[in-house]
């Protein structure tokens, strides 16, 4: 994956990370639910774990290391198993709501909180989570020792997935600031993927220093 596909995926899913929390509307009942925002944001997010994974992949193989393989690995299997969640809540509870509210049968929206909170669907949506955010911290790090980007462009994306769990307990503005923490992120290591690319196609090749010389 050439670096400026990485940069490409990195900026993509950064921005479609703030776009998840800025369209989805703010509620959690049946209108908020049944409306067609609560599609789309969710469907940004759902491109955006595929996006992350492409651009830490993309890293991986600008960088080298085993660090830097590893932390591909691990965002893969957090995006696999949170994706499942996602597409649930985004066309599922989407379709229940609607059934609700045409209706008028305001009870099936319990059905809502019986999937979000069950055990198998909760357990996995809450690893992939956790595992996004520790792939994400392992790519920081191997930015930091690599010398190739600059040596903490990667720590804010990193602190973003870091904080997806405990940012669901905030209020709503805090949300979409976490959003935006996390499209910075990803344009700044997007931007400095980019210019690595520039770097390199810049450098002059061995032959062409013998043949100045």
């Amino acid at each position: 994956m050439s670096p400026r596909l990485t940069s490409a995926a990195l900026a993509a899913a950064g921005v479609l990370f703030l776009v998840y929390p800025a369209v989805r509307p703010s509620g959690d009942d049946a209108a908020a639910m049944a409306a067609p925002a609560w599609v789309t944001g969710h469907l940004a997010a759902m491109i955006g774990f595929i996006l992350l994974g492409l651009g830490v992949l993309g890293l991986s193989e600008l960088l080298g290391g085993r660090l830097a393989s590893r932390a591909a690995a691990v965002t893969w299997v957090g995006a696999g198993l949170t994706l499942p969640y996602y597409g649930a809540e985004d066309f599922g509870l989407h379709v229940i709501a609607r059934r609700s509210l045409r209706d008028g049968a305001p009870a099936l929206m319990e059905l809502a909180g019986e999937f979000r909170f069950h055990p198998v669907a909760v357990t996995m949506f809450a690893a992939g989570l956790a595992l996004l955010g520790v792939g994400t911290v392992m790519a920081a790090v191997a930015v930091r020792r690599s010398g190739v980007l600059a040596a903490w462009s990667a720590a804010p994306l990193a602190l973003g997935f870091a904080l997806f769990i405990p940012q669901f307990f905030g209020p709503y503005p805090l949300r979409i600031a976490h959003g935006a923490l996390i499209a910075a992120g990803g344009l700044w290591l997007a931007a400095e993927t980019w210019r690595s690319d520039r770097r390199a196609a810049a450098a002059p090749t061995p032959t062409a220093s013998r043949a100045r010389g």
